[in-house]
């Protein structure tokens, strides 16, 4: 099996018609976790992560006459879960038919950072692979950032950190390594680990590396 990470970029037809910019918004990550097509109904009912403006967002999705139902549940100030029930466009029907083919599996999260900006990973047979940029509706634009035999890690934190990087993370936080002002020092951190500063330097920071990259979506 192999897989694709690839950004698509939507024309305006296919955006959600948020009568805001995204300025306003004060959008800046959404994590499509789970969705079920309802094809009796052609609906589509989705759970998504979201970092943003909670209340902006609220404001906007009910004046979208798509969406029939939404709940929106705090996790802090900044980020939280979505569920909504919305009825299936044209365009949208369009661009998923595109991943509608046998031997494709769409890979979550589907990340968007912007209202025009998707990524989207695609696990399948090489063949199926091969045909799905020409299935693209016209107007969207593909950019393909890796094809190789599937080895993406997950996105979450188990599929990207060891269990010594767990130890690590745990230690250096319990320490107050990454307090805001720094309460705990490297040297104290690496004591309970029973290893040198500079190897615990070297497993923080990778660490770090993989937080900022999950973050980023790379």
């Amino acid at each position: 099996m192999q897989s694709a990470d690839l950004t698509l970029r939507l024309p305006e037809r296919m955006q959600l018609p948020v009568p805001r910019s995204e300025g306003e918004l004060e959008f800046h990550r959404e994590e499509l976790l789970s969705w079920h097509v309802d094809r009796e109904t052609e609906r589509v009912r989705f759970l998504s992560l979201v970092i943003g403006d909670r209340e902006a967002v609220r404001d906007a999705v009910t004046e979208l006459d798509v969406v029939h139902r939404f709940d929106l549940t705090p996790i802090d100030e900044e980020t939280f879960y979505a569920y909504a029930v919305m009825d299936i466009r044209t365009a949208d029907a369009t661009l998923m038919g595109a991943f509608d083919e046998p031997g494709l599996v769409i890979v979550p999260p589907v990340v968007y950072t912007g209202r025009k900006t998707v990524h989207v990973t695609v696990l399948g047979e090489p063949e199926a692979l091969a045909g799905l940029l020409e299935r693209f509706p016209d107007g969207v634009g593909v950019e393909v950032e890796r094809v190789s035999d599937h080895q993406r890690r997950a996105e979450t934190l188990a599929g990207r950190l060891t269990a010594r990087q767990f130890e690590a993370m745990e230690v250096a936080r319990a320490e107050g390594y990454y307090d805001v002002p720094r309460s705990g020092t490297l040297a104290e951190v690496a004591a309970e680990l029973d290893c040198s500063e500079s190897a615990a330097s070297t497993v923080i920071r990778t660490i770090e590396s993989e937080l900022v990259d999950a973050a980023l979506g790379r």
